[in-house]
């Protein structure tokens, strides 16, 4: 289960991971992670639940409120947990939430018109993920090389979205081969596994390394920065990040909320921020944009059009002793675009006086017989 693979070997694979990979769940969608906000009450987890939905119906966007799973009784060794100075395993053990509260929360998320997604972190609470019906799993950066669990999580044969933080290099390419090899579909996140960490520790520069190794996936940001909502979303999006991860908290019941977590209003101003940047970036990444019609009417204008250097004859070929080039150009007048020069050049079919604009009716050309092309010249220019 832990197979091992090489750099040369997965850009060989990129054809078959696209055709068989389905990234579509995973396209612009929001996961809100309420980790142990909740501090152990059904009632404050509604609370957010409720108050970061308000936000993502508002800027109708695709979100996923996720939680986190573990069977308490078996995660926390028995000798442990009476240890109150491990900040980790007491922070587990003052937030559990019954199994029957989860499914309330879970039903809750759903009826809010976001995803329910959670981070299961032990087997048990995988069995959780496929009985409350999660269409998708995530996968901690903790838990990157668990086999045991990602053996588990993988049997569910869910999409899944996996964060890489401070994760070695070959446990990362040993896990992505992992999903490949069983087809399940998989989104990577960067992600700097610090609670918060400073704007210039994002390394967002490692989505270009993410989307070069493992092309075929989804490449996301999983956000613990604390002090802009709008910056880095816009480079992770920019460089080509497509799933975006942050914590989320309430500050209305006097909770002390983390740094790294995100309030109502500061999740508003990061949805804000993305629909900006993707105004911004436009329409298409693959292909040539269709230019604006101001675009093409003010190249247009400074385009130069062909006049007659001497009085010209019907029957003669245009030359370069018989034309010059200047602007403006004038409707339905040839222009330097369309110019042919030469033994297979234009011939003048209409007499053409010196300083005189040559038309598209005053040459034989292919051009004067699409009448696409014709309406396209006489609607440009003066």
């Amino acid at each position: 289960s832990q197979p091992t693979t090489h750099f040369a070997k997965r850009k060989n694979k990129t054809s078959t991971v696209k055709k068989h990979m389905n990234r579509d769940i995973f396209e612009n969608l929001f996961v809100l992670e309420v980790t142990n906000n909740h501090q152990g009450s059904l009632k404050r987890a509604l609370d957010i639940v409720h108050e970061h939905s308000r936000v993502v119906r508002f800027n109708n966007v695709r979100a996923a409120i996720k939680l986190q799973f573990r069977d308490v009784d078996s995660f926390v060794h028995k000798d442990f947990r009476d240890r109150n100075d491990i900040r980790y395993v007491r922070r587990v053990l003052d937030t559990k939430i019954s199994k029957h509260d989860y499914a309330v929360l879970v039903e809750a998320i759903r009826k809010s018109g976001c995803l329910p997604m959670a981070t299961p972190f032990d087997e048990s609470s995988v069995d959780w993920c496929v009985e409350f019906d999660m269409p998708i799993i995530k996968i901690a950066s903790a838990d990157s090389n668990d086999w045991m669990l990602l053996e588990r999580i993988a049997a569910t044969r869910r999409p899944c979205i996996i964060s890489f933080g401070a994760t070695p290099l070959k446990d990362m390419d040993d896990v992505v081969t992992f999903f490949e090899h069983r087809n399940i579909s998989l989104a990577i996140n960067h992600c700097v596994a610090a609670y918060p960490h400073e704007d210039s520790e994002c390394e967002l520069d490692q989505i270009d390394f993410l989307k070069n190794r493992y092309p075929g996936h989804t490449i996301g940001w999983s956000s613990h920065e604390y002090g802009d909502w709008h910056t880095s979303i816009a480079v992770a999006y920019a460089k080509g990040a497509r799933t975006f991860e942050r914590h989320i908290d309430i500050d209305n019941d006097g909770f002390q909320v983390a740094k790294y977590s995100s309030l109502p209003s500061q999740i508003d101003d990061w949805f804000r921020a993305f629909h900006r940047v993707v105004s911004f970036c436009g329409t298409s990444h693959s292909e040539r944009k269709l230019p604006l019609s101001k675009e093409t009417a003010y190249l247009d204008s400074y385009i130069r059009g062909v006049y007659a250097k001497r009085d010209l004859k019907p029957g003669e070929i245009l030359c370069e002793e018989d034309i010059y080039l200047a602007i403006p150009l004038q409707k339905g007048q040839i222009s330097c675009r369309e110019l042919m020069l030469g033994k297979f050049g234009h011939k003048l079919v209409n007499a053409v006086s010196a300083d005189s604009k040559i038309t598209i009716d005053d040459i034989d050309t292919p051009y004067s017989r699409n009448d696409s092309l014709r309406r396209l010249i006489y609607d440009r220019g003066l």
